[in-house]
């Protein structure tokens, strides 16, 4: 919600009455600064979700969110709005990466797909209210109209937090690599996981001579152990996809949309408002098929379809304004561009918005996922700071270039995609992960798996 809150309310006339009118390159800092604080937040979040376990460090981050946001909303000068959006960031940063974990912990193999693809769908729910909010509030006499969007955020937060902290069970998935088995299986009975995917995604670990009990040993985790050879490409694929996610261009399209659509034709603020918040009903529209088919359409080629269709509008929209054929006030260019940041919309909430999210935990094992996605994240933000920042600026100074820039993002990461994505959808999690430790193709490792799945069932008879 504050993606699409932030980018109307900086426009308003109440707020740069309250603050001033300020460059480009300054309200582009004002914007992205959160991102650069959810990267460094994100940093320190894999650490605080294996110590704190999944629901208690995103109830933390949570909190300092929700102090962040309270000091946005109070705000009476520049710099203690900004503060605030510091402060918001590092929450984020704190609590996003580790909920995306810890719903692909909680999920059986055949529903993983729409489960860890909800949250994307509830942040286009988000991005409609928060555009309609913004839109209603926009003609609220005084500073009433940018604090309202705000306070709002203050008592979602806030309800987030509580969730977190008294209703959430703990990953059972933590509890077993912390060895409280017996608490791990009430959770997945409170959970009404099938037994079968139980075995199917906890770690197994064969006897030996060495190991006479099949116990797995504990592994330790640092930054240096997400890139030792056995998991380093995993990790590497995490990182590159989540950041290039952003330098495709998303968050460009939903903070300064009321923008690009002004740009496009749409003089009056409230008409770009308007068509900001039509836009954001498109994505819920479209996300709800896709979230509920997440496994059906498959990672791969949902990936690989998206990217050629991102690349193909945001090439497309860069050569109507570098070819002038776009005016404010007629002709069809700018429809065109309107219609194209609409489909722009459509594909990526409905493919990578969806893929890339689920993919890059699943295919983390265990004792890395948390900070490896932590990592990817961090990335994510990182990049999505360039993007929020670099974007005003380039509208301002070259209109072609943004869109040329983001259409040649998205081409590079369409093509590492078909060289080193694989399908996962339907595989166990320990599936996914003994694939990729034996170069083994993911369609080719159920026989083995059976036999260790049926080996597991020995020994915990013994």
């Amino acid at each position: 919600m504050d993606t699409s809150v932030i980018g109307p309310v900086t426009v308003m006339e109440s707020f740069i009455n309250q603050f001033g009118k300020h460059s480009a390159a300054i309200h582009g800092i004002l914007v992205s600064c959160i991102l650069l604080c959810a990267a460094l937040g994100s940093l320190f979040a894999g650490r605080l979700a294996d110590r704190l376990g999944r629901p208690k460090a995103m109830a933390f981050g949570a909190g300092v969110f929700t102090v962040g946001v309270i000091l946005e909303a109070a705000a009476v000068k520049l710099s203690m709005f900004a503060v605030g959006r510091v402060i918001e960031g590092l929450g984020y940063g704190l609590y996003f990466s580790t909920q995306t974990v810890y719903i692909c912990e909680i999920s059986p193999p055949k529903a993983r797909g729409p489960l860890t693809s909800g949250p994307q769908f509830m942040t286009c729910m988000a991005l409609v209210v928060g555009y309609f909010i913004s839109y209603g509030t926009v003609n609220i006499p005084g500073s009433l109209s940018w604090r309202l969007p705000f306070i709002i955020i203050i008592l979602m937060a806030i309800l987030y937090l509580v969730i977190n902290l008294f209703i959430l069970p703990e990953s059972p998935r933590w509890l077993i690599r912390h060895r409280d088995y017996r608490a791990a299986e009430k959770v997945w009975d409170a959970l009404e996981v099938k037994q079968e995917d139980r075995e199917a995604d906890d770690p197994i670990t064969i006897p030996s001579q060495s190991n006479p009990a099949g116990e797995e040993k504990k592994q330790k985790t640092n930054f240096r152990s997400l890139w030792t050879r056995d998991v380093r490409k995993q990790t590497f694929l995490a990182v590159f996809l989540l950041g290039f996610l952003q330098l495709c261009g998303i968050d460009a399209v939903l903070y300064y949309a009321p923008l690009l659509f002004q740009q496009a034709g749409l003089q009056s603020q409230e008409a770009s408002f308007l068509a900001s918040g039509v836009s954001a009903i498109v994505i819920v529209a479209t996300s709800i098929p896709a979230t509920l088919l997440a496994d059906k359409w498959g990672r791969r080629t949902s990936t690989l379809v998206g990217g050629v269709g991102l690349t193909t509008l945001m090439i497309l929209i860069g050569s109507l304004y570098a070819g002038r054929a776009v005016f404010p006030t007629h002709g069809a260019g700018r429809w065109v561009v309107i219609v194209s940041i609409y489909l722009y919309c459509i594909v990526q909430a409905t493919t990578w918005g969806i893929s890339i999210k689920v993919w890059a935990p699943e295919i983390q094992p265990q004792h890395t996922r948390a900070q490896a996605i932590s990592l990817g994240y961090g990335a994510n933000w990182v990049c999505n700071f360039f993007v929020a920042f670099v974007c005003p600026i380039l509208l301002d100074k070259s209109v072609p270039s943004a869109y040329f820039l983001f259409g040649g993002c998205t081409a590079a990461a369409t093509i590492v995609s078909f060289f080193y994505m694989v399908e996962t959808k339907g595989k166990s999690l320990a599936e996914i992960e003994r694939a990729f430790k034996t170069r083994i193709p993911i369609a080719s490792s159920a026989i083995p798996m059976a036999r260790l799945a049926h080996a597991d069932h020995e020994v915990k008879a013994a």
